[in-house]
Formats: structure tokens, C-alpha cells, sequence
């Protein structure tokens, strides 16, 4: 009997799942370089130093902004200066020199960041809805001397829908060999690990020449706590150990009762004291705080019969 052939961009999910499953369960996430901090306005003073603080895992951070956030300014965490969209009103013009003015007053900027889901153009939902020649314009303006200077581009962060990769196939397009990111932007949000580490496979399959993948933007909405806290436990664990993924910031820095994609996938409960996910995701244990009105969802990650689930697929798709 013919095997059937698992397509190439879930190569990397298949050795990961083999990996984590002969290794044993799960567990909370290790320390890692990689993991940055999604500053939202929303972030009381004190919310900025708790995640800034010596302890935390934190390397990095961006808050959608030239210019840095108070707060995590004077902090050991490397601020990613971002151009977020550009429009007729708003040509873009000025972010190269806002940078640059920035590293004059001694900031050490050595990566900023592309337009904000440029192919997002559904309302409220964070996306900078831009044409891709306008794009392609503007990065060329205000991105391209700054690589001049030796600066590290991020290419604008699409979503995962297959619109985003039809927006930058237009935008390369449009760029005619003049737009050279360094890095892969990227969001992710859906149902499942296996479809984010599916994304992150094609990411990385659709653009062989770059150094590799900024997630700077993922998580799984609106699920319950023990889902919730088993994705998290297994995508960042194959996120650390993918080369290609060069750097990851998860969309849960705020209190669960502001969140907008589910309480129980953010950093901070309704009081805002860190949850299980928080503290793990800045290095630490446990804290056992459950977020907002998830009380009665049973607690714990099953992160090896999530693993096992995955293997048993893949090996059935292989005809294993």
C-alpha cells in the first residue's frame, strides 16, 4: 500500500512531537533568550516593572511605537522600535529619524520592526489595513537606510490566514528587489498546536533566504484553563527548539478581565497578579492564581497526552 507524504512544512512538528514524546511530559517552560513582552498601553507602572524586573526571562519588548514606553525605558530589555501603517494622511515619514534620534540619546536599537498586520483590514482588530505598493513605498523610505546603518529589519507581521502570505507576495512584488528584511514577521491564532507549528513550518518553507521568524503575536483564544495552559507549555517548548524561530512574544500581557481573546491566556488575573502562564512565561513556577472566573475549570497541563495525540496523527498521515 502507497504512503501517503506529509507536506514539508509539517516536517518540523513531526520531529518536535517524536522529541517531547520520547523525553516524557511536558513541562512549564525553561528559561530562553528568544521571548519578548507585548507592552500594551494598558499596563499600569507596576505591571511594567514586574515584567521588567531582574528576575524575569524577558529580553525584549515592543509596544506597536517608535518611541519606548516609560515605564521599561531605563530597563535591561531591548526596545524594537515598530513603523505600524502608513496611510495618505500618515505617509510614514519620520520613523528613520525618530530611530535614529533614539540611538543619538544612547538607546541601543539594533532591530525594528514592519507594519502591523497590513492584511488586516476587519475593523477593530489591530490590523494596519495597507495596500502593499504603499507599503513597499514607504519601507524603501523609511526601513531601507536604517539597514544602511546596520540595523535588523523584521518584514511587516501578516496573519496567518492565507491572505497574509497572498499580501506579501504583493508587497515582495511591488518591492522589486528593493525591500531586504532580515528577519520574517509573523502572527498566529487558531485552535490547535498542530496548526501553529504547521504556520511556522510554511513561514520558514515560503522564505528560504532569511535569517529566520519574529512571532510576535500568538496564543489560543477563548479556550478553556487546561487547554489554554497545555498549548502554551507546548509551543513554546518547539518554539525554543526550532533554529529558524528566531525570536516570540505571546499576546498575553494584560489582566484577565480587560482580555480580548479570553481570560484564561493572560499574564495577569483580574487583580493583577501573575497567573500560571505569566510566571512561566517570565522564567518562574506555578503561582496556582486562576484567572478571572475560571474557578471551577480543573487545573493542570496535559501536555504529554497532547503530544501523544499529535504523534499518533502524524504517524497515521506517514501510514506508520
Amino acid at each position: 500500500m502507497a504512503r501517503s507524504v506529509l507536506p514539508v512544512h509539517l516536517l518540523p512538528l513531526l520531529a518536535f512531537a517524536l522529541h517531547a514524546f520520547a523525553a516524557g511530559a511536558l513541562a512549564q517552560a525553561t528559561s530562553s533568550p528568544k521571548r519578548g513582552l507585548i507592552a500594551i498601553p494598558e499596563l499600569s507602572s507596576s505591571d511594567e516593572q514586574l515584567f521588567a524586573t531582574a528576575s524575569s526571562d524577558l529580553t525584549w519588548y515592543y509596544n506597536y511605537k517608535t518611541t519606548p514606553t516609560a515605564g521599561l525605558e531605563k530597563t535591561r530589555l531591548d526596545f524594537l522600535p515598530m513603523l505600524f501603517s502608513a496611510n495618505d494622511s500618515n505617509p510614514g515619514t519620520g520613523f528613520a529619524s525618530g530611530v535614529t534620534s533614539l540611538i543619538s540619546r544612547g538607546a541601543k536599537i539594533n532591530t525594528v520592526l514592519g507594519f502591523n498586520e497590513p492584511d488586516n483590514c476587519a475593523g477593530n482588530t489591530g490590523g494596519s489595513c495597507m495596500p502593499a505598493d504603499l507599503a513597499a513605498t514607504v519601507w524603501i523610505q523609511e526601513l531601507e537606510p536604517l539597514r544602511a546603518q546596520g540595523i535588523k529589519l523584521v518584514s511587516p507581521a501578516v496573519t496567518s490566514a492565507d491572505s497574509g502570505f497572498t499580501w506579501m507576495q504583493n508587497w515582495f512584488t511591488a518591492c522589486a528587489g528593493r525591500c531586504h528584511p532580515d528577519f520574517i514577521g509573523s502572527h498566529w491564532y487558531g485552535e490547535t498546536f498542530e496548526q501553529l507549528a504547521s504556520h511556522i513550518g510554511r513561514v520558514n518553507a515560503t522564505y528560504p533566504n532569511v535569517s529566520g521568524i519574529y512571532l510576535t503575536e500568538w496564543a489560543l483564544p477563548n479556550a478553556n484553563l487546561t487547554a489554554t495552559q497545555a498549548f502554551y507549555n507546548t509551543s513554546v517548548q518547539f518554539l525554543d527548539r526550532v533554529s529558524y524561530v528566531e525570536r516570540y512574544s505571546y499576546f498575553g500581557a494584560f489582566k484577565s478581565s480587560t482580555s480580548n481573546i479570553g481570560y484564561n491566556a493572560t499574564f495577569l488575573d483580574q487583580k493583577g497578579m501573575l497567573t500560571d502562564l505569566g510566571s512561566w512565561y517570565l522564567g518562574g513556577s506555578a503561582t496556582g492564581r486562576i484567572p478571572e472566573a475560571s474557578a471551577g475549570v480543573k487545573r493542570g497541563v496535559c501536555g504529554r497526552a497532547l503530544v501523544s495525540g499529535i504523534v499518533l496523527a502524524l504517524a497515521s498521515s506517514l501510514g506508520l
